[in-house]
């Protein structure tokens, strides 16, 4: 399977056909909410039921927790106006919530292992490998921890696949010209440009 694990919303694909395929959920909704919170009964909630609770229960419901990925305290622009309980642990930066203190790969794993689930449930089957899609800017730290949060949810993790090369050979750019390609990706939490370079089939 594909995953693209998103800012703002997360979502599972397989290739059927010769055609990628977004694997939807048992209501059919293609994607998943970013979303999780921390019940102090040990309960983790992901997604869809959850979203109301930004409001009501702030501290124990983490959204956008990609920008948390492999980063300190003081690597965090604005961490100031997020509404959590930051513990400042050495490497990356952890959340204290009433299910535990929970780092951003435990968080990041929960939404993991819904979208694997969802597709064991989809294939019928065992997920054998996975690629997941990370922002071309991060960083090793922030790739090590995506794939940390990958085996965490119990995904053998093939490889991290940049997302403006993973569009770019979704469109078949590996097959066309050489040259210069300027790939945009408008995504529901942040808006990226990325300038990518095709020589020999490779980016």
């Amino acid at each position: 399977v594909g995953i693209d694990l998103g800012t703002t919303n997360s979502l599972v694909a397989t290739v059927r056909s010769g055609a990628a395929v977004v694997l939807p959920d048992a209501l059919g909704r293609p994607l998943l909410p970013s979303v999780v919170r921390f019940a102090k009964d040990g309960a983790v909630e992901v997604g869809y039921p959850v979203q109301a609770k930004q409001a009501t229960d702030p501290r124990n419901t983490i959204v956008s927790v990609k920008r948390f990925m492999g980063r300190g305290l003081r690597d965090v622009a604005h961490i100031e106006n997020a509404p959590y309980d930051f513990v400042d642990a050495p490497g990356m930066v952890q959340v204290r919530t009433a299910g535990g203190v929970k780092s951003p790969v435990e968080v990041s794993a929960a939404i993991l292992r819904v979208l694997r689930e969802r597709a064991e449930l989809s294939l019928q089957g065992t997920i054998s490998g996975a690629v997941i899609t990370v922002p071309a800017y991060f960083d090793e730290a922030q790739r090590q921890a995506t794939k940390d949060a990958g085996r965490l949810a119990g995904l053998n993790v093939l490889r991290l696949l940049s997302e403006p090369t993973a569009a770019a050979i979704a469109y078949g750019l590996e097959n066309a010209a050489e040259g210069l390609y300027a790939v945009y990706d408008l995504g529901g939490g942040t808006f990226d440009i990325s300038l990518l370079k095709l020589s020999r089939g490779v980016f």
